[in-house]
């Protein structure tokens, strides 16, 4: 309702600014609670259940790049393996995949260069 006395409109504007101050540190408060709560303990709070099962994923996830890795070893063609870097679909086997490329173009820079140089030593 509209009021024509300037002391209550004071009071309900006062009001009115108390209210939007709580309602303020409330969102404050929340967002506080949230912000520095601990990430992964409430994590593994919460997924208990199939922690042993995820546990378990990456025991075979390791086991299966460590295969991989030796697999890497035996190819000695930047081809072979760019190929299987199109095939690959999860980033560790990217990753290593790439390694192995980068060690393989390594090595025929250094046999290139160690062959110039026995030819420009002859």
């Amino acid at each position: 309702e509209a009021t024509l006395d300037l002391a209550e409109r004071r009071r309900i504007r006062s009001a009115i600014r108390e209210l939007q101050r709580q309602e303020l540190e409330r969102d404050e408060e929340t967002l506080a609670s949230k912000r520095f709560r601990p990430e992964r303990s409430s994590h593994r709070q919460d997924n208990k259940e199939n922690w042993p099962q995820s546990r378990h994923l990456e025991e075979e996830q390791q086991a299966a790049l460590a295969a991989l890795s030796e697999q890497l070893e035996a190819i000695t063609s930047v081809e072979e393996l760019t190929k299987l870097l199109r095939a690959a679909g999860e980033y560790e086997e990217r990753k290593l995949i790439r390694a192995a490329i980068r060690k393989l173009r390594a090595e025929e820079i250094e046999a290139a260069t160690l062959a110039g140089n026995v030819q420009n030593s002859r």
